[in-house]
């Protein structure tokens, strides 16, 4: 490879540590999800529906939620819109997975809060794509409004 090649290659994002839990009744789905950010250095947790992901919120305080939306119990619309009704965790980006594409179920979603719908099957771009949409960029600003205020309390 030339150094030319070399410089159209992107570098992967930097996820380690990000914190990821991934709700979905398929294990299929859960353990290839799991796998392919675990190569990346995140911490993921996992739970079969939408009664057990609440608790795992609380505990766990992820930076995303990938949600599927059929689950037994409760589904990801309305695991999606208790989590963003409540003040301690409306900011966590929460991403809807489906099979289904449909203009209804993509509206639905967004009412439920959701930042973001992948359609299954993902691939890992997919994944990829979301995160740094997500959370990647909402680190960077907080950083940077963090920064603003140092800034501005060190000039008062």
């Amino acid at each position: 490879m030339n150094t030319s090649d070399q410089n159209n290659v992107s570098s992967p994002p930097d996820l380690s540590g990000l914190k990821v839990l991934i709700v979905d009744d398929s294990k299929t789905i859960l353990r290839t999800a799991e796998a392919l950010l675990s190569e990346y250095d995140c911490w993921v947790t996992t739970a079969s529906d939408g009664f057990e992901a609440l608790p795992i919120i609380a505990a766990f305080k992820p930076d995303v939620v990938f949600i599927d939306i059929m689950m037994p119990r409760l589904d990801g619309y309305q695991t999606c819109a208790l989590i963003k009704a409540n003040r301690n965790y409306r900011d966590i980006p929460v991403i809807m997975l489906s099979s289904k594409d449909g203009l209804f179920d993509l509206a639905r979603g967004r009412l439920a809060g959701s930042d973001k719908y992948l359609t299954k099957p993902f691939t890992r771009q997919d994944l990829l794509s979301a995160i740094q949409a997500h959370v990647l960029e909402h680190r960077q600003s907080e950083d940077q409004a963090g920064e603003a205020l140092a800034t501005g309390a060190s000039q008062g």
